[in-house]
């Protein structure tokens, strides 16, 4: 059974930084292993912001592109995303999830569908 347990949300002003991990147990990293960054803001839909592959192809939503970056660190099973110039829009839940098994195109944050495990959540607040 694959658990993935978020950490690092908090508030910061506008500007600041975080810094997000993602620990996965029970997943077997495959050559097809897809992991991935998602956020949802209180009366909107959660929404992608980044994904990352084994190989470590990234995507980015336009919003965070120059000032997320997604990362692993595979020996860890850890997944991280550091977010750099904070705006207020970026407050939301932010949520890992997990590709299970085999999938077919690319690895991509506009792919929510086909995540099938994910997180509790951790709380990103910022003010201005």
């Amino acid at each position: 059974q694959v658990q993935l347990v978020e950490s690092g949300g908090g508030s910061v002003q506008a500007g600041g930084s975080l810094r997000l991990s993602c620990a996965a147990s029970g997943l077997t990293y495959n050559s097809k292993s897809c992991m991935g960054w998602f956020r949802q803001a209180p009366g909107k839909e959660r929404e992608g912001v980044a994904t990352i592959d084994k190989i470590g192809s990234t995507s980015y939503i336009d919003s965070v592109k120059d000032r997320f970056t997604i990362s692993q660190d595979i020996a860890k099973n850890t997944v991280y995303l550091q977010m750099n110039s904070l705006k207020p829009e970026d407050t939301a839940m932010y949520y890992c999830a997990a590709v299970r098994g085999f999938y077919l195109g690319a690895c991509s944050y506009a792919r929510r569908a086909m995540f099938g495990s994910w997180g509790q959540g951790t709380q990103v607040t910022v003010s201005s």
